[in-house]
């Protein structure tokens, strides 16, 4: 499934022509010719972006119209075309909610280039993109979970307060807090992301803080450091946990003060930066361990984001591997439709210590096997079916029964009364169950095939 466009036609002469230039450049177009219907469109297509076009007279009909449409999803792009040009439009479009704004006539390269500028942005790889996420900001999934996540991440995005993200390896970490900084005040500018694990003591103050020409043997010239080119914006701190005793006290100065000073500098320079940390471990049990300060860890746990491993929203899989065959498909030139019935079930029989990361990895060790228009049983490595055997009689009675209810809500496309019957259970029962493990869920985008053809 390809991004939505939602164009909202208004300057008559211009709207084939306009929507032409996008469906040339492979954009799926969803037009409406009618204002009164966008705001139901908005809630029912979730566009990954909407175009409006407008002659002067219809402007400011158009800037309410964007109003409307914020209330409805505040994440939604937005783009305005207009026959005119004023600073005084600039000012009142920002402050609508317009998200970039093109005069006639347009500049096709320029103009699809900006279109293609902001689905990109709001289709990160990793966790998925919005058109998939049921407007969960980015994160790909219409679990109880993602959910949570998505209301907690909108919350702290708001805010300049330092976060923690926690979570088990591959659970989507980075992403989020590439979502925290572009749904930031700072979005406009950059964010910096150091890998903790990776920096050793000797060179962590060169590679954080820079250093000034003849500062060591081989400083030809004056180099920032990366707390500094991140001034004004964002600092991402992964692999938190990894960090020494020597490297978590230069970093909690920086932080404490907001200023740095290059090495062979004499006076030091404010960063005005935002500080967002991820780590695998828990901090808590390394604070009571001595193995991490705890002033630092107050510092950073202001907003506090913990991402659940997949094994807790196995719900959310199908929708994953939708966003990783659209993700796949251009790479290896096919064109993948889906995944059969009895892959489905595979993947919600498997624990997933890998997490995300591990089930794209899965998607894409089949993709390598080029199946022709599902991905099947044969497509799977045979490593991954190895280890859902020898896992299978692991499971808890528990675990077996959501995942049993899981397939069959998703192979019947989530219609109750169909998965109840194949269960050989009422609607009732199904509903009790649901209830029991917290399953929650809609309509999954394409129906899925048994592998029996």
């Amino acid at each position: 499934m390809c991004a939505k466009i939602l164009f909202i036609e208004g300057i008559i002469k211009k709207r084939h022509s306009i929507k032409a230039l996008l469906a040339s450049n492979g954009l799926a177009v969803i037009s409406l010719s009618k204002p009164i219907d966008t705001l139901q469109s908005v809630r029912d297509q979730r566009p990954s972006l909407v175009i409006l076009d407008a002659s002067q007279e219809q402007t400011e009909d158009r800037l309410a119209l964007v109003e409307q449409i914020r209330s409805v999803d505040k994440d939604v792009p937005v783009i305005l075309i207009a026959d005119y040009s004023s600073e005084a439009l600039l000012i009142q479009a920002l402050r609508s909610g317009v998200s970039d704004y093109f005069k006639l006539p347009l500049i096709p390269e320029v103009f699809v280039a900006g279109v293609k500028h902001w689905l990109k942005r709001i289709a990160p790889a990793g966790l998925g993109p919005v058109e998939s996420s049921a407007g969960r900001g980015g994160l790909v999934g219409r679990s109880a979970l993602i959910d949570k996540i998505a209301r907690a991440v909108d919350k702290a995005a708001r805010s300049d307060s330092n976060v923690l993200i926690t979570g088990d390896t591959g659970t989507g970490k980075e992403l989020v807090a590439e979502l925290l900084h572009r749904n930031s005040r700072r979005y406009d500018r950059r964010m910096v992301c150091i890998n903790c694990a990776a920096i050793p003591d000797s060179l962590l103050e060169s590679e954080l803080f820079g250093y000034e020409k003849g500062a060591f043997t081989g400083a030809h010239i004056s180099r920032e450091g990366k707390l500094e080119q991140a001034d004004g914006g964002s600092i991402f701190l992964d692999e938190i946990g990894d960090l020494s005793a020597y490297s978590q006290a230069k970093i909690l100065r920086a932080i404490e003060t907001r200023e740095v000073q290059r090495l062979g500098a004499k006076r030091n320079l404010p960063v005005n930066i935002r500080v967002i940390a991820a780590t695998n471990h828990s901090l808590e049990d390394m604070v009571a361990k001595g193995e991490f300060r705890q002033d630092l860890f107050f510092r950073l746990n202001v907003a506090r984001l913990h991402l659940p491993p997949l094994r807790e929203r196995k719900e959310d899989i199908p929708l994953l591997c939708e966003h990783f065959i659209r993700e796949f498909n251009p790479e290896f030139g096919l064109s993948v439709r889906g995944v059969s019935e009895e892959v489905v079930e595979s993947l919600l029989r498997h624990v997933w210590l890998g997490n995300v990361r591990e089930l794209r990895n899965v998607i894409e060790a089949a993709f390598i096997n080029r199946p022709l228009d599902w991905i099947r049983l044969g497509d799977l490595p045979e490593s991954f079916l190895q280890a859902i055997s020898e896992a299978e009689g692991k499971q808890s009675k528990r675990e077996q029964e959501r995942d049993k209810v899981l397939s069959a809500l998703l192979a019947t496309n989530w219609n109750k009364s169909k998965a109840a019957e194949k269960l050989n259970w009422s609607r009732m029962t199904l509903y009790r169950k649901m209830e029991k493990y917290d399953i929650k869920g809609n309509r999954v985008t394409h129906p899925v095939p048994a592998d029996a053809v």
